[in-house]
């Protein structure tokens, strides 16, 4: 069956970095657009990159961009977020989500892991 599985999170910082890594396994992951999204304590789940199926262009939500990488490697079918300057309100689960290309919503999801990030 289709799988995500999230590694990477901790406990940092401020200012620290981290890097996020995902694992896809049952399907054909080249095929694949990727995401992250995360989501806060008593917050919604929010995007905060994605990347295509082709490794084009990668997108990144306003309050991330310019401190998160999002990076993939086709070969083995892994996902990572590079997270530089992080910051206390980083602090959140985060989810690696994939959708096949030219799908509109991401329908397959990790089981998160937790980044937090004190002051």
């Amino acid at each position: 069956q289709v799988q995500l599985v999230e590694s990477g999170g901790g406990l940092v910082q401020a200012g620290d970095s981290l890097r996020l890594s995902c694992a896809a396994s049952g399907l054909t992951f080249s095929r694949y657009d990727m995401a992250w999204f995360r989501q806060g304590p008593r917050k919604e789940r929010d995007y905060v990159a994605s990347i295509s199926w082709s490794g084009g262009t990668p997108y990144y939500a306003d309050s991330v961009k310019g401190r998160f990488t999002i990076s993939r490697d086709n070969a083995k079918n892994t996902v990572a977020l590079q997270m530089n300057s992080l910051k206390p309100e980083d602090t959140a689960v985060y989810y690696c989500a994939a959708r096949y290309g030219g799908r509109p919503k991401y329908d397959t999801w990790g089981q998160g892991t937790q980044v937090t990030v004190s002051s």
